[in-house]
């Protein structure tokens, strides 16, 4: 079945929660909950909840009690007391996702961890940290570089989004080439199962290959098999030296084309990013950062590792760049300028709001080798349809983002814009690619997601949720498309 067979806009305009046969939460359930968490850790006036409301998407839709738990012991209770009242429980972290994944469409219980948020151990020895999941993810990076370790995963929302949700949605950023993503630094969890059961999966060895990788399995779940509660990540020692580059291309196709011809050179950026040219006109527009707004395309490369060879690297990528069609490559002298041409790429999806009132942010996933064709076929999509869809991402390693910018109280460009997804989609599963590579499926995509995956596959999901949450409570109505009538 084609994406054009599928439809959005009933979730574009915020339609109705999926049915389930959930319970309400009863008085005495909610007074039980304010009792042992106390004012602060249970939210029941209005204004509290609605801010509990949505994410960093335009879906909405307000819980029935939020609650703030400060252990693991609490998180026991929540999830024990929900399973005896049959209410839906949908964990948050700082509410920065971009697929409706928190959103509470069924009501019940918002599980915000927000207030777990302790560094706990830090091991210099083994390089890596212990962490409950409300610690941001910029602070776990300055409490490792503090001591001369790093963690990679960098994600644009990493000054608020939380280390937790990173897990839950096995975030990315823009150092996958060279350093992976999140579940390439995970060891260990500590979780909660719906019924309020304790779980340890993993430790601090690097290899382990005792069971089924139930950590792996956790990462990436989007909070529909437990409540993760504690996370064990792998540091690596702080690259010697970083370096950054800005290359400028009037034709987008070139740009497109370097990450291999840089890889096949023998060079191993930390990063490649992309900014097409109605990308870098929103920041520009915004922040007035000096950037190339007649140029197709522009590339961010960063490169990091012994100061000698980032430097004979970072003139071999020059060369190459030039060679290759950029009429431009500036180079960074030094962190401050490196931090400005990053602050401008990490600008580009906020920029956007300044544009049109609403953003259906995409991030479709291709071979390197399909990017240029993707490219291609997104800017003949958005000619076709009369729509605005700037894309920037991670060219490095195939994850892009084009982002549709629309209205959505304009019943006529909504549903240009449900066509738009739908081509999409199509065109990166079409080049053997998929539908995300680091936002999740969420809300967003559910009804998408067997285009994507092989029947029996999708089947095993299926069964791998319900023998986890037998009653459906966690996170329902998300990454799963509707069972059939």
């Amino acid at each position: 079945m084609s994406a054009q067979d599928k439809s959005v806009i009933d979730i574009v305009q915020g339609g109705p929660p999926p049915s389930a046969n959930f319970g309400v939460l009863s008085p005495s359930a909610k007074q039980r909950l304010s009792e042992q968490l106390g004012p602060e850790g249970a939210l029941l006036a209005p204004e509290d909840l609605q801010s509990y409301a949505y994410d960093g998407t335009f879906l909405e839709h307000r819980p029935d009690i939020v609650v703030l738990p400060r252990t693991t012991a609490e998180v026991q209770t929540i999830l024990a007391l929900a399973t005896e009242e049959h209410v839906p429980v949908v964990t948050r972290g700082a509410g920065s996702g971009l697929a409706g994944g928190s959103v509470p469409l069924s009501g019940g219980i918002v599980l915000a961890t927000t207030r777990m948020d302790a560094i706990l151990e830090l091991d210099d020895v083994n390089m890596l940290v212990r962490v409950q999941p409300g610690v941001v993810t910029a602070d776990l990076h300055a409490a490792a570089l503090a001591r001369g370790l790093y963690y990679p995963p960098d994600p644009a929302s990493q000054r608020q989004s939380t280390i937790g949700g990173n897990v839950a949605m096995c975030a990315g950023g823009p150092h996958g080439l060279k350093y992976g993503v999140t579940k390439d630094y995970v060891l260990g969890l500590e979780a909660v199962t719906a019924d309020g059961r304790l779980m340890r999966t993993g430790g601090k060895m690097i290899k382990n290959v005792t069971g089924y990788n139930l950590t792996q399995l956790l990462v990436g779940s989007e909070g529909t098999l437990a409540v993760i509660t504690e996370i064990i990540i792998r540091l690596i020692p702080k690259p010697r030296s970083t370096r950054t580059a800005m290359a400028v291309f009037p034709r987008i196709d070139d740009a497109s084309r370097m990450i291999t011809i840089i890889l096949n050179a023998g060079v191993v950026p930390a990063t490649i990013e992309i900014m097409d040219q109605d990308s870098i006109r929103c920041v520009e527009e915004w922040q007035h950062a000096g950037l190339p707004v007649d140029a197709e395309a522009i590339l961010l490369i960063e490169l990091d590792g012994e100061p000698s060879a980032v430097d004979v690297e970072l003139r071999d990528v020059e060369r190459l760049c030039s060679e290759r069609g950029a009429t431009e490559v500036r180079l960074a002298a030094n962190a401050e300028e490196s931090a400005t041409l990053w602050a401008a790429r990490r600008a580009v999806s906020a920029s956007m709001a300044r544009i049109r009132p609403t953003k259906l942010g995409e991030d479709i996933s291709v071979p390197r080798s399909a990017i240029p064709e993707a490219l291609t076929a997104i800017r003949a999509i958005a000619a076709k349809y009369g729509l605005l869809i700037p894309v920037y991402g991670h060219i490095s390693d195939g994850n892009l983002h084009p982002n549709i910018l629309f209205d959505r109280h304009d019943p006529e460009e909504v549903e240009r814009v449900n066509k738009a997804a739908g081509e999409i989609f199509d065109v990166a599963v079409g080049l053997g690619g998929t539908l995300t590579g680091e936002h999740g499926i969420g809300s967003l995509k559910k009804e998408y997601l067997a285009l994507a995956l092989d029947p029996v596959e999708l089947a095993m999901m299926r069964q791998i949720k319900d023998a986890f949450d037998p009653l459906g409570i966690l996170n329902p109505g998300k990454v799963f498309p509707a069972r059939p009538a």
